[in-house]
């Protein structure tokens, strides 16, 4: 018993080590970067590296916020990003409730397609979504672009979502059903309240990759009206200057959207991953 004792313990010694680590990996660029965002500029570009700052300012967030247009850049992906999620909310719950309650002739092909359409890079549908965009006058709008990351996030949200759906019991719809309710009131009283949880979680992770996109929002908007805020600071970095302190203040505050939504919907998000992970 002393040997399988001390064993577990050692197990657990070292379980912990390895989070450390990984916490340790994952949080020290974040560290890093607020404390170049709060260092003057002599400590920023330097022969020998400094690691912590000798003089605290925030002339940098102070300059970023007010010397260019990055409040209108973050105000244009806040927009876009609601877009998104509103779009795969109302198309893909719709579809991956259908995908999950029928059988239909060719479901499996459209599953694989979904599969097969997240596989791509992004990049190969740079061109074809620039030529469609400017047919139909959506190039450089804001949400042309919102359209644009729903052709490859509405996938991942009905494929997730379909797992939700599929753990929720049939037989309450049955029973809705025989009170007389429609197949949508019975989803939408009944299925869609026990899989909230999995919405929550779902919708998180399509905000947060929209959020952070680059690629399209590069290419398909050329106006500040419709940049974000990731090109933005993309552009701020001249042929002849990099300024380290203003972009590290623009990713910081690019930064608190994401940890507000977090901490506004974290218990519902980890109930539904693991919701998700536990599913028969």
């Amino acid at each position: 018993m002393a040997t399988i004792s001390k064993s577990s313990r050692n197990w657990d010694i070292a379980t912990y080590a390895v989070l450390v680590l990984l916490a340790i990996f994952c949080l020290f660029p974040i560290v890093w970067t607020f404390l170049t965002s709060i260092k003057v500029d002599a400590d920023i570009v330097t022969q020998t590296m400094v690691y912590l700052p000798t003089r605290f300012t925030f002339d940098h967030y102070v300059k970023i916020w007010t010397q260019s247009d990055y409040p209108v850049l973050v105000f244009n992906s806040l927009v876009v990003t609601s877009i998104t999620v509103v779009i795969c909310l109302l198309t893909g719950t719709l579809a991956s409730y259908a995908f999950a309650r029928f059988n239909f002739p060719g479901r499996g092909s459209l599953m694989l397609g979904y599969l097969v359409v997240r596989m791509f890079p992004a990049v190969l549908m740079i061109i074809p979504l620039f030529v469609v965009m400017r047919s139909v006058g959506l190039l450089d709008s804001k949400f042309g672009l919102a359209i644009a990351y729903t052709s490859f996030l509405l996938p991942l949200f009905v494929w997730m979502m379909k797992g939700f759906f599929d753990a929720a019991p049939k037989e309450l719809e049955s029973a809705a059903r025989i009170d007389g309710g429609t197949r949508f009131s019975a989803m939408w009283q009944i299925v869609v309240p026990i899989t909230r949880n999995g919405l929550v979680a779902t919708s998180v992770f399509v905000a947060i990759a929209a959020w952070n996109e680059f690629l399209f929002a590069l290419m398909l908007t050329t106006s500040q009206g419709a940049r974000t805020w990731p090109v933005g600071l993309q552009l701020m970095v001249g042929e002849f200057q990099l300024p380290w302190g203003m972009l590290a203040a623009g990713g910081m505050i690019s930064i608190v959207p994401v940890v507000v939504m977090f901490a506004i919907v974290q218990r519902a998000m980890v109930a539904g991953i693991t919701a998700g992970a536990v599913k028969g």
